[in-house]
């Protein structure tokens, strides 16, 4: 099933919103009206969606047959209530949002009204410019809808360049959780590796990390998955790590994760058979150091 050609509204045209919004002009759709209220949304309306009106979110709904509804996550479910306690949501509409822990559960005042909810969540990162519309066509996009409204939704994905896949309502935030602890958290060990680097001397520490850290995820995330994986912990090398635990003392943010993700990446090696359990205790000893 693929949309016909809509009239479209942008409910907060922050990175996300202003972006979709170009792509679905892109795809031969019209933008009749964007809300946003800061000095950003409405430079990336005038850059993004340009001659599109800035108009009041219930103004943009009434125009709108396909609504993105693209506000920060804890904000949608009070705009969804607002605007059908206003009167604004008719029977026929489509609305969008694009947070990653919620279904379709947090529109269900627009749903009574009608409206075909539809949750998309794009696995990517966003900058809120013009080459977010190249980006998209490698991203994978997470669907949850009622079954009736899932091809509505996989054809809005197509519209954007991405690829759909569905998850169910109930999973949304485990969904959530594990792609924001993979993606979000690689961020932070990153910038604190870099900042032990730092600390050890090395002038640029992401010329060293760079091509080390994409090998990890380059191989965590292909057919090798944790196999991949190489260091004194899967070696069993306890005095290392040791080591490690007693150079990071002056350093206690660091060293925590240190603590929690070394015996995170002990249990997985020994569980896999990759590591004895004597190997095991001497590294999850070596892990606790003086504490």
């Amino acid at each position: 099933m693929k949309p016909g050609r809509l009239r479209v509204g942008v409910v907060g045209a922050g990175r996300v919103g202003a972006v979709w919004g170009a792509a679905l002009a892109g795809a031969g759709h019209t933008i009749v009206g964007a809300s946003g209220v800061s000095e950003a949304s409405v430079s990336r309306i005038e850059t993004l969606l340009p001659g599109t009106p800035a108009l009041e979110p219930e103004a943009v709904v009434r125009l709108a047959d396909l609504v993105l509804l693209t506000v920060p996550d804890d904000e949608i479910a009070g705009l969804a209530s607002g605007l059908a306690s206003i009167g604004v949501w008719r029977p026929g509409q489509i609305a969008v949002h694009a947070a990653g822990r919620h279904g379709v559960a947090v529109m269900a005042p627009a749903a009574d009204a009608g409206v075909a909810c539809l949750a998309i969540h794009p696995a990517m990162t966003f900058t809120g410019s013009s080459l977010d519309l190249v980006r998209m066509r490698d991203a994978v996009f997470a669907i949850t809808a009622p079954p009736q409204y899932v091809p509505i939704a996989q054809a809005l994905v197509v519209e954007f360049g991405g690829e759909g896949i569905v998850v169910d309502e109930e999973v949304r935030p485990l969904y959530h959780a594990a792609i924001t602890h993979g993606a979000n958290h690689v961020v932070t060990l990153v910038a604190q590796a870099a900042e032990a680097l730092s600390l050890a001397g090395v002038e640029n520490p992401g010329r060293l990390l760079g091509p080390l850290v994409s090998a990890s995820i380059e191989g965590a995330v292909g057919e090798s998955g944790l196999a991949s994986l190489t260091g004194p912990i899967v070696r069993g090398d306890a005095g290392t790590v040791a080591a490690h635990v007693a150079a990071l003392e002056n350093s206690p943010g660091i060293l925590e994760s240190y603590r929690v993700l070394g015996g995170a990446t002990a249990r997985l090696v020994h569980e896999s058979g990759r590591l004895s359990d004597e190997a095991y205790a001497g590294v999850m000893e070596a892990l606790e150091g003086s504490r």
